[in-house]
């Protein structure tokens, strides 16, 4: 599956993209989309559109909304340091390979999201948000109905394998839409080509990017339940 947003050179028109699949749901078909002109709202294209996905590393896209409201509300400062506990640090790859007692910055640990889908990142992202990861998804998820995206569920901050954390092509649709209008500010972030760290550099997951005009995000993923994201 692929989450991306086209803009037009105006910045007015998102056209969120979603190819998300299961092989364990209720549809053998493994294949939903959906592209919306943000302008109009007109649905151009949806297939299985309202149908129960898992969300894979898509859901780092929520948890990174979570992380720009936290910073307009200067509850976070890109500067800040965050620890890395023995849970975060436990996290399976994708990962930074963070050792517990290590120190990532939320600058960093958004550059981590985006590109290397880090999962242990997003473990401290939301230990530090939410007082344990569990606590963060149900404020994600909270977060997301308010949102509109009434479809989703999150049982955690990365998108790892949970039968209970599910979504829709049109939910993580309303989503891309969302970081743009809500947090347009930081939506840079998601053009990110390359993150260094610790001496390695990490390429973005998304290879749309810098490949097909006017790709310029968001997210992708992949679990053996979901697909490709």
């Amino acid at each position: 599956m692929v989450l991306f947003a086209s803009l037009r050179m105006t910045l007015a028109t998102i056209g969120a993209f979603v190819l998300i699949g299961s092989a364990s749901m209720a549809h053998a078909e493994k294949y939903a989309s959906i592209v919306i002109d943000a302008d109009t709202q007109e649905v151009l294209h949806a297939r299985y559109a309202d149908e129960p996905r898992y969300p894979a590393s898509l859901t780092k896209a929520m948890t990174l909304y979570m992380v720009f409201d936290a910073l307009k509300a200067g509850e976070l400062k890109l500067g800040e340091s965050l620890p890395v506990s023995s849970h975060a640090a436990a996290q399976p790859p994708s990962n930074l390979r963070l050792s517990a007692g290590d120190t990532i910055t939320v600058e960093s640990a958004v550059y981590a999201l985006v590109t290397k889908s880090a999962n242990d990142v997003a473990a401290v992202v939301a230990e530090r948000l939410g007082g344990s990861e569990s606590r963060f998804a149900t404020l994600m998820t909270t977060k997301a109905k308010s949102l509109g995206m009434y479809n989703t569920t999150f049982r955690n901050a990365s998108g790892l394998p949970d039968t209970q954390q599910t979504s829709t092509a049109r939910d993580m649709a309303i989503l891309a839409e969302h970081l743009l209008d809500d947090h347009g500010e930081y939506y840079f972030y998601f053009s990110t080509m390359d993150f260094k760290w610790g001496g390695t550099s990490y390429g973005n997951h998304n290879n749309l990017l810098g490949e097909v005009a006017g790709v310029d995000g968001i997210k992708t993923g992949y679990t053996r339940a979901s697909g490709f994201n």
